[in-house]
């Protein structure tokens, strides 16, 4: 070792010199970075020992720990924490240091270890650094480290092909430890198949692969790929985990939900790699984009798949603000890995993040349109092909024939049945009701109010209605029950069904209350129904002039098309400037308690000077995707790896905060968000090619005792890692390897093979009907989802319910999961079938047909220490199927013979084996 590299290391460590032979230990409290002292020294024992009595929730004798400028305010002592003149006498070490228990913090629990208390002290001496928490720092280029031994000082310099496998090797090398040698091509193709496309490889593109000879064959292969429509299907099966995606909604009616368009949209914007900035900002505020297309409203149904409570007697404003608090705590949770639901309450217990912050957040969603009604509004209605065009040619000869104001609100309404007054926010009822707290009920004689509607001069009342009685009549008065006459109808009867019908009213301005008074002589009972509202709509005069043939034409055109009742998709959508809703700071997060009025905005901890300029849902999405914000790369690139090597970087995806767990490795995580945001675009596919191509992926998972020593947890990935399949791909692999999955992409979820008395719905009768021809084989994604009853063996598999966002599913090994592989009617249809592939080669012995399912399983050679057992099943099998004919018949198929019943449970048991449920 030279003079100069010696005498630098003698000021790093603390040497003994024993026989001769240098010892050096690394001193921990050696500084290199005061920032990071803070952060990864002592903030950890504040939050274990301090943060409960002085942190976001309570401040005992007034001292918080949240930020530094509070170790330097006075305090109920009147002395500051720390004081800066006189480090050494602060008060801060005389407490941790205090005889007295009395005296001595902290007041609960243990004290302070002597290790513990040496770091406070050099925390101090150093001026009390406060270094910024890892994940919130801004992401800048990170250098590639150089392939060298330990220090660097015995190794060379050349850089690694991969930059994924430098800064994993730097790691390595730090332990001792190397990477293992490349998978075979076999199980390299099997991993990465069901990596990114979720599935094993189509025949045509494993063929290629495994019979080229091209040192690029893997590249080339990863490159087919990821060009397969099924990699959309994949990774929208990870997305929707985020977005809570299910079709009900939710609570205990838990009815049906027509949003799977939200799911195909997702799955298309996968498959043509939309860059996830774009794939963010469309989902959050797509409605808010100049000149939004019907795609642009279906990507913010993201927000709308909130759980919707239509139970008798709820508060619809209870639920709507409980929706709302939701799409909050997702926004945060899954897309960013940071903890803020507890910032509800009170002031965050670990971040410095506020309690009124919170709000500032909540109100960028506290103006949206939807209320917790049972038609879920607004909704974006999709017309049959030759309605579009027709509501395209009505939307046209508005603007020519008025303005494209009129014409933009004409389509608003046809299209997403907005601007609407919903009648759940009537009340002062006489003789009326609020009916199962969704729909205005007028009876014999009787009157509701329904408080501050803004009036513009429009002349026509669209009430959305169920008029029972042909002789009721509905005056509308402004203020008061005594006050002027906006309007007074005869109300026709409807048969029952609810119809949109115009009443015509007198043009008045300003803000409102509005009081309905109904009478009908004709009701025999004052408790019998003769007019029910669920909704209006308050428009101008249809444009166009008396004497113009067209405008009769274009008339009749729009209610044919207000009248259809085309399927629809729930969306977001904000209040008019002249109905803004306030937001309030809910008092320790009591709704109903409010305190002041708050802006949108953003925590100061994370804003990183990003300057808002739009108070709205798009200037969120802005700042979440602006280069200065690192949390939406961050996020995205540990999922991806997670979703590649079973743990992320991060392991804690949902929680990025310093409770979190700390990156394994923080280099490599900073280099791909980086990369991510600027070289990649946004670019999820070349995200994944990078990481797929290195040789950290390629590498084998054979463990040897060593690297189990010394790396347990494979967290430095000296080894590839073995996962138990998702519960998608567990099913999905299982058909296709029989021949029966389903190429089929798109449209409403079907429902496969599922027992009966699984679901109880009560309230609608809704019964798990088994679909028909291929859409009971169709890839798990599309699978109904309902979340009081997810689809059994999904929930086996560690799948979630779906009602709130799920950053992260946990795994878990169960007897359960093996009774749903082995019994569930799915894999047992599915055995069979793979049992037929065994068998379609006539003239094959025993041997060469298990020889054949393994390789159409794993497309390689079985081993004799695993051929030899699956032989006896099938010899105990045969025997003991041809000594129980009749339950030769349970097999499903036509005429199945005992050779077929033998195969197919030959076949189960392959596709249970653990090389086959793991990848590896």
């Amino acid at each position: 070792m030279n003079r100069r590299i010696f005498n630098s290391l003698r000021w790093a460590f603390p040497m003994l010199i024993v026989g001769g032979v240098i010892l050096i230990f690394p001193d921990i409290f050696s500084v290199k970075d005061k920032d990071s002292f803070y952060v990864e020294e002592v903030k950890p024992i504040i939050n274990k020992k301090c943060i409960s009595c002085h942190g976001g929730v309570k401040q005992s004798a007034g001292f918080s720990m949240m930020n530094r400028a509070s170790f330097f305010k006075k305090n109920e002592s009147g002395k500051p924490a720390i004081d800066i003149s006189n480090p050494s006498q602060s008060e801060l070490l005389a407490r941790i240091n205090h005889a007295d228990p009395m005296e001595r913090m902290p007041s609960e629990g243990k004290p302070l270890s002597s290790r513990e208390i040496k770091i406070f002290e050099k925390w101090v001496d150093l001026g009390a650094p406060w270094g910024e928490h890892w994940a919130y720092k801004a992401l800048s280029p990170v250098k590639i480290p150089s392939n060298t031994s330990w220090m660097g000082i015995f190794g060379g310099n050349k850089e690694k092909e991969n930059a994924v496998d430098a800064f994993i090797q730097q790691k390595l090398n730090e332990n001792n430890l190397k990477l293992n040698p490349a998978a075979d091509k076999e199980t390299l193709l099997r991993r990465v198949s069901l990596d990114l496309i979720g599935v094993p490889a189509p025949k045509d593109i494993a063929d290629k692969y495994l019979k080229s000879t091209s040192p690029d064959a893997y590249k080339m292969l990863v490159d087919d790929l990821l060009k397969l429509p099924q990699f959309g299907e994949k990774w929208a099966s990870v997305w929707l985990d985020i977005a809570r995606f299910a079709d009900s909604k939710g609570y205990e009616k838990d009815g049906n939900r027509q949003i799977w368009r939200y799911r195909d949209w997702v799955i298309q914007a996968l498959n043509k790699d939309m860059p996830y900035n774009q794939f963010i900002t469309e989902q959050i505020a797509g409605d808010l984009l100049p000149n939004p297309k019907d795609e642009h409203f279906i990507a913010t149904a993201f927000h709308r798949n909130t759980p919707t409570n239509d139970e008798g007697g709820t508060d619809d404003e209870e639920f709507r603000t409980a929706a709302v608090i939701d799409r909050v705590n997702t926004t945060f949770e899954g897309l960013m890995s940071t903890t803020f639901a507890c910032t509800q309450c009170h002031g965050h217990p670990y971040e410095d993040i506020k309690h009124e912050e919170y709000f500032q957040f909540l109100a960028f969603f506290n103006n949206t349109r939807d209320e917790d009604t049972v038609e879920e509004f607004p909704v974006i209605r999709h017309y049959e092909k030759t309605d579009s065009l027709q509501l395209l040619d009505l939307v046209a000869w508005v603007k020519k024939t008025a303005t494209p104001k009129r014409a933009d609100e004409i389509y608003s309404f046809l299209k997403f049945l907005q601007p609407l007054v919903y009648a759940t926010h009537a009340d002062l009822f006489v003789n009326s009701e609020l009916y199962d707290t969704k729909y205005l009920v007028f009876r014999k004689k009787s009157s509701a109010r329904i408080k501050d509607v803004v009036l513009n001069g429009e002349v026509r009342f669209i009430a959305q209605q169920r008029g029972n009685s042909k002789k009721g009549k509905l005056t509308i008065r402004l203020d008061s029950l005594r006050g002027k006459v906006l309007g007074q109808f005869n109300i026709p009867s409807t048969e029952g069904k609810w119809a949109f019908t115009p009443f015509e009213i007198q043009p008045v301005y300003g803000k409102h209350d509005l009081y309905f008074s109904y009478e009908n002589a004709s009701l025999t009972s004052d408790t019998e129904s003769g007019f029910t509202l669920n909704s209006f709509h308050l428009d101008h005069a249809f444009p166009g002039n008396e004497g113009d043939p067209s405008k009769k034409t274009m008339d009749s055109l729009y209610w044919t098309l207000l009248r259809k009742n085309p399927p629809n998709t729930p969306i977001m959508m904000d209040n008019k400037a002249e109905n803004v809703r306030k937001t309030q700071v809910f008092i320790r997060g009591n709704w109903k308690v409010k305190g002041e009025v708050v802006s949108p905005g953003i925590p100061k901890v994370l804003s990183n000077s990003f300057n808002l300029t739009k108070p709205n849902r798009m200037g969120m999405a802005e700042w979440m995707t602006d280069k200065r914000n690192p949390l939406v790369s961050r996020t995205l690139v540990n999922r991806l790896w997670e979703q590649l090597f079973g743990t992320g970087i991060v392991e804690t995806l949902e929680d990025f905060g310093s409770q979190g767990t700390l990156p394994s490795h923080p280099e490599l995580l900073d280099y791909l968000s980086w990369q991510f945001m600027n070289k990649h675009r946004w670019s999820i596919k070349s995200s994944l090619k990078e990481i797929v191509l290195s040789q950290t992926y390629r590498q084998s998972s054979v463990v040897t005792t060593e690297k189990l020593k010394k790396d347990p947890n494979n967290r430095l990935l000296s080894r590839a890692p073995r996962i138990r399949l998702s519960a998608e791909q567990v099913r999905d692999q299982a058909l296709h390897v029989a021949g029966l999955l389903s190429n089929k992409m798109y449209g409403p979820s079907v429902m496969p093979y599922q027992p009966e008395g699984i679901w109880a719905s009560p309230y609608d009768g809704n019964k798990w009907k088994l679909s028909e021809g291929e859409d009971k084989y169709r890839r798990s994604i599309y699978t109904y989802y309902k979340r009081s009853s997810p689809y059994p063996s999904q929930l086996t598999f560690d799948g979630t319910g779906r009602n709130v966002c799920n950053a992260r599913r946990i795994r878990t090994n169960t007897p359960l999961q093996a009774l749903v592989t082995l019994n569930d009617p799915v894999f047992m249809e599915a055995a069979t079938h793979f049992g037929q592939k065994m068998l379609e080669n006539p003239g094959l012995s025993v041997n060469d047909r298990i020889q054949h399912g393994y390789h159409i399983l794993l497309n390689k050679p079985i081993s004799p220490t695993l051929l030899q057992p699956l032989v006896k099943l099938y010899k105990d099998s045969k025997a003991y199927y041809k000594s129980h004919s009749e339950l030769v018949n349970e097999i499903q198929l036509e005429n199945p013979d005992v050779e077929d019943a033998a195969f197919a449970l030959v076949a189960n048991a392959m596709l249970n084996l653990d090389v086959i449920i793991t990848k590896n």
